[in-house]
């Protein structure tokens, strides 16, 4: 197999590289900027790529990965070839731009990966820091945040094939946020809400028969959206009843309860006589200048409120979501929020960087925004806050169009992280989803890949093809045995 055959597709990622150093999407055009020459001769791989512009060249050279296996061959000898392609790119950018991108060369969702990688290959930890800075060009100061967070990934209970997570979905919220891009519906009059909880039921009833058929046994359970609090109380309770007696002995369970106008006592205290131990009453600013900029329909008051009356049922663990990088907002309105937050004290603190999706309000009406360094700064003291709060790192990822090419970093305190949301952005563990949207995985670590059967998006669709839904998972799980 020649090495241009492991290349033909690898343009999107290449436009990744050229993106951390703000060179425009203009430069892949008809006539591209940087072009590339790829050779394997001698056991090695070699590609060189030439600048257009400035005349400059940079040649990669990497051996040629070797394997028994003729599959597991082609797939690391493809994994090696793109990742040699996308690095040599980067260090051409750099000579040409003289910019360091506090990532390196690194453009995936999950950089962790990488890490896990190196101490798989049987390196300490501190190899490992000393590799990620060596091998993709990293900081210090990232390649240390991620060995904090793999430390305390490793305190948790360890995935295996037999476990399965269960996401359950539901797609409504009181108004739509504009930097959403998820496909969330506003509640409106409520109509579409029963006949989606009764194909909803249907398929938790046709998942939990499945869980058992397919051998594996339940790890977490996360009821996100959406916004599940978009429920009535009524609604709510028939979910968490049918959640209990379908997905009993979780080792975790979390209900989403992000926006606070649409928390009340009496769905808190069935979360709470539901056995689910962790919520999220989610601000993302506490100005409410901000917030009426990114159309929360809520004010920071109705957030405390919400806080003391979870406080008041009895939650024991309440996560916060902040956003850095938000129309409008300067360091100081993000002083005010971390202040806040550490005023009410979550027991974790999800802090994430705007990401504006061409499919967000916020990208079709190009709100204004906080420059690179200003998202960074943001990030810098959301780290110091966590830390004078006594959190921890415990999971982390990335997103394109990232403020500042920054990260989404979760913090919690000792013993507090959230075991579904590192199983998820570490894809270590299945995934069975429900509701629209939802999208199962089915991990085969062995042969390193992952394979989905998801959900649609429309939720009337979803209404109308539940059976479908069902059965995708069915065979994803089973090969398509009936039930």
């Amino acid at each position: 197999m020649a090495i241009r055959d492991d290349l033909h597709t690898i343009q999107p990622e290449l436009m990744n590289i050229t993106r951390l150093f703000g060179i425009a999407e203009e430069s892949w055009g008809e006539t591209p900027r940087f072009s590339f020459t790829a050779e394997e001769t001698d056991g090695q791989f070699r590609i060189t790529f030439t600048d257009s512009i400035s005349g400059e060249k940079y040649t990669g050279v990497c051996d040629v990965p070797a394997d028994a296996d003729v599959r597991l061959c082609a797939l690391h000898r493809k994994r090696a070839a793109r990742r040699l392609c996308k690095q040599s790119l980067y260090d051409l950018c750099r000579r040409v731009t003289g910019f360091h991108p506090t990532w390196g060369s690194s453009t995936g969702v999950r950089p962790t990966h990488l890490m896990y990688e190196a101490l798989a290959r049987g390196m300490t930890m501190e190899q490992a820091i000393v590799q990620m800075q060596r091998e993709f060009d990293m900081t210090e100061e990232k390649a240390r945040l991620l060995s904090e967070i793999i430390t305390t990934q490793q305190k948790l209970p360890a995935p295996g094939d037999n476990f399965a997570d269960v996401y359950i979905g539901i797609p409504f919220c009181p108004t739509r946020c504009t930097y959403c891009s998820f496909s969330s519906g506003e509640l409106g009059d409520g109509r579409l809400v029963e006949p989606y909880l009764t194909a909803l039921f249907r398929e938790m009833e046709a998942t939990a028969r499945l869980l058992g058929d397919a051998g594996k046994t339940l790890r977490a359970l996360y009821i996100g959206g959406g916004t599940p609090t978009a429920l009535n109380e009524d609604q709510l309770r028939r979910l968490l009843r049918h959640m209990k007696q379908l997905y009993p002995n979780a080792c975790e369970y979390t209900v989403e309860a992000g926006r606070p106008d649409s928390i009340t006592r009496g769905k808190l205290e069935a979360i709470r006589d539901a056995g689910v131990g962790r919520i999220s009453i989610n601000p993302q600013s506490m100005v409410d200048r901000t917030l009426q900029v990114i159309g929360r329909g809520h004010t920071a008051k109705q957030v405390e409120e919400a806080y003391a009356l979870a406080r008041d049922v009895g939650m024991g663990h309440i996560n916060m979501d902040i956003i850095a990088g938000l129309p409008g907002e300067n360091t100081a309105d993000f002083a005010y929020t971390l202040d806040c937050a550490k005023r009410l004290r979550p027991e974790s603190l999800t802090v994430h960087t705007l990401a504006i999706k061409r499919s967000s309000k916020l990208a079709l009406d190009k709100a204004p925004l906080p420059d690179a360094d200003t998202a960074a700064a943001m990030v810098a003291m959301s780290t110091v806050t966590a830390r004078e709060m006594g959190l921890e790192p415990y999971y982390l990822y990335r997103q394109k169009f990232m403020a500042g090419n920054q990260e989404n970093v979760g913090y919690a305190l000792p013993g507090h992280a959230c075991l579904y949301n590192v199983d998820i952005m570490e894809e270590n563990t299945h995934i069975l989803a429900m509701g629209a949207c939802g999208i199962s995985k089915r991990v085969f670590p062995e042969e390193g890949h992952i394979e989905r059967a998801p959900n649609v998006g429309n939720i009337q669709q979803y209404i109308d093809r539940v059976d479908e839904m069902i059965e995708r998972k069915r065979a994803l799980f089973l090969g398509g045995e009936g039930e």
